[in-house]
């Protein structure tokens, strides 16, 4: 199940990709998160409500789960020296078409193709990863990669922030960032080979991979990782897309305290993908097994982000602040111990298995999007929905353990 790297080359070129999974998670986070930032102006613009702010975040969230089907399977079979460069493109192009938009229902469908084609970069992220990294390295390198999600993050509130302060809107933001892509997608080209990345040759009339992959499916662990995907990716994308909105409109800061504000949050969930990742490898090295080392550290960071229970009852002021900042570095942190998890899924159906898994957690996300913004349109706060976000996770690595260590398919494929 841990095969080890596909390609001879340095160590130092192993880890130079990774930060070129970092570059790709940034621009795929900056070109996500430029609507949460500037989702008052375009719902004045736009004369939105809560619900129809959340049916644009439900329409990303549907289409990125057909996108998690449909670009996990075709991580299996094209290479993604090839297949990762396009989708990047491709996703950036709606990023720069939102900006352009006239009208709700153009917002709309900018976003709903962005989720659609930004689905593509977790397969092909993550499939690099396991052909990339030593099975024991692969929490620090899925850190690494998951951290670009941070530091778009960090970046775009304060890049938006500068344009609005110059006094130019909110829409040439979306097309400078949705510019950058093509960039990113040279820089790939010229520092992988095809040979690096390759799709393993399949035997002609072997049933064995299709029976692997349903055998996978239906195992318990499959379940263990649906459920904990389900879960965290809520929680995350819950306070993603309503944390700006939460702060302005529901705690009363300003614009531009709230947008700088929401930079550090995202600094802070950085902190915490890179801690779990050194985390873990310290642990392993110090004689703990792999998966214990990535159990003990997704539960302390599901602890953590346990801490909106707090926040949604603080007025505004520091300690608000300071605990949702605490609250970022769990929630982000328990992402790499997900990672890791699934990629010890029958390796030759890393991308199908991940697709599926992303298309369920998205699928239920955007359940849930809709929904938050209906009950803030009722009940006139935020407070009761962030209060449950956090809890999610922590509720997820219970089911997963019990699961997890259930499973006799996968005990013996180990």
């Amino acid at each position: 199940m841990n095969d080890a790297p596909a390609s001879s080359r340095s160590k130092s070129w192993r880890w130079g990709v990774c930060i070129l999974l970092l570059l790709a998670t940034t621009i795929n986070y900056m070109d996500r998160v430029t609507l949460a930032n500037t989702a008052k102006r375009v719902k004045t613009e736009f004369n939105l409500s809560n619900e129809q702010y959340g049916s644009i975040e439900e329409g990303f969230s549907y289409a990125f789960a057909a996108g998690s089907l449909l670009f996990g399977i075709l991580a299996d079979r094209i290479n993604i020296r090839f297949l990762y460069p396009a989708v990047l493109i491709l996703w950036s192009g709606m990023g720069f078409a939102s900006g352009l938009v006239k009208s709700f229902e153009g917002m709309w469908w900018c976003r709903t193709l962005l989720g659609l084609f930004e689905a593509g970069h977790w397969p092909c992220a993550l499939r690099t990863v396991h052909r990339v990294m030593e099975p024991k390295e692969r929490a620090l390198g899925n850190g690494i990669l998951q951290s670009g999600a941070s530091f778009g993050a960090v970046v775009t509130p304060l890049i938006i922030q500068e344009f609005l302060d110059r006094g130019l809107g909110w829409r040439m933001p979306f097309q400078i960032v949705g510019a950058v892509g093509s960039l990113w997608a040279i820089v790939w080209l010229i520092s992988i080979r095809s040979t690096d990345l390759a799709v393993p040759p399949r035997a002609d009339g072997d049933d064995s991979a299709w029976k692997e992959l349903l055998e996978a499916v239906m195992s318990r662990r499959f379940l263990a990782l649906l459920i904990m995907i389900s879960l965290i990716n809520a929680t995350w994308q819950l306070l993603r897309a309503w944390l700006p909105l939460f702060l302005q409109e529901g705690r009363h800061y300003g614009e531009g305290l709230a947008n700088r504000f929401t930079s550090a949050y995202y600094i802070a969930t950085d902190l915490g993908v890179l801690t779990t990742g050194f985390i873990a490898l310290r642990l392993v090295r110090r004689g703990m097994t792999v998966h214990a080392a990535r159990v003990a550290v997704y539960v302390g960071m599901a602890s953590l982000a346990m801490l909106t229970l707090l926040a949604s009852r603080l007025p505004p002021g520091l300690p608000l602040l300071g605990t949702l900042l605490i609250v970022g570095f769990g929630t982000l942190g328990v992402f790499p111990c997900y990672y890791s998890f699934a990629q010890e899924m029958p390796s030759r159906h890393i991308g199908k298995i991940n697709g599926l898994l992303g298309a369920c957690g998205w699928y239920v996300t955007g359940r849930i999007q809709k929904g938050f913004g209906a009950m803030v349109d009722r009940d006139h706060s935020y407070d009761f929905g962030v209060a449950l976000a956090g809890c999610a996770p922590l509720l997820a690595i219970a089911l997963f353990v019990i699961l997890w260590t259930r499973d006799p398919v996968e005990r013996r494929a180990e």
